[in-house]
């Protein structure tokens, strides 16, 4: 017996397709991936982090801006990623041939750190968001693994919750974990004043 092969979707297949049902969607790799609902717990730690960051770059006066909805196109693979947080430099906007019409960016100088907050499909944070985030030169990527759900070699044995900073060196991310009140080291926001169990806290 043959197995079909599933037809893989391009990044515009994706975006004619995609419904206003509600549901978010991804494309990983040419296929349409349908994202789990979030919890509570998720969300109050998007909002944390997302209060925390606006603070930042509201005082430095940066011309930065967090999206409801805003896709990321990555090099390479047909894979296009909705962030649990995007923080847009809005002055490189004007160069994304995507973003007017499909809410779209494709380069590294539109996202100064992007933000994954770990639930159940934690392997695409860890293994495939690193992976195209770190090709499209994306300056910062944080994994908010608040509920410990990552692999051990991730975040320890016996598993803790855990904040992981991936700094770009070169072309590759530099990966730093942050457990307890370890004070979270950001080249993005170098005055930042968080700790990664004040991130884990925001859940409860």
């Amino acid at each position: 017996m043959t197995q079909a092969i599933p037809k893989l979707v391009t990044y515009e297949e994706f975006m004619d397709w995609y419904p206003k049902n509600g549901v978010r969607y991804e494309l990983h790799d040419g296929v349409i991936v349908e994202m789990a609902p979030p919890t509570g717990d998720h969300e109050k730690v998007i909002a944390f982090l997302s209060r925390k960051l606006t603070v930042e770059f509201d005082r430095l006066n940066l011309p930065y801006g967090i999206p409801k909805t805003t896709f990321v196109k990555t090099p390479g693979a047909e894979s296009t990623y909705s962030p649990d947080i995007l923080l847009l430099n809005l002055d490189n906007l004007i160069n994304e041939p995507l973003f007017q019409k499909q809410s779209t960016v494709t380069q590294a100088a539109s996202v100064p750190l992007v933000v994954e907050v770990v639930s159940t499909n934690w392997r695409d944070d860890y293994y495939d968001k690193f992976g195209d985030y770190e090709e499209m030169g994306i300056p910062e990527f944080w994994i908010a693994d608040y509920a410990a759900l990552g692999g051990k070699k991730f975040i320890g044995d016996p598993k803790q919750p855990t904040f992981s900073v991936c700094q770009l060196v070169g072309d590759e991310y530099q990966f730093t974990k942050f457990t307890g009140n370890d004070f979270i080291i950001s080249a993005t926001f170098p005055n930042l004043k968080l700790t990664a169990q004040q991130v884990f806290d925001s859940a409860l």
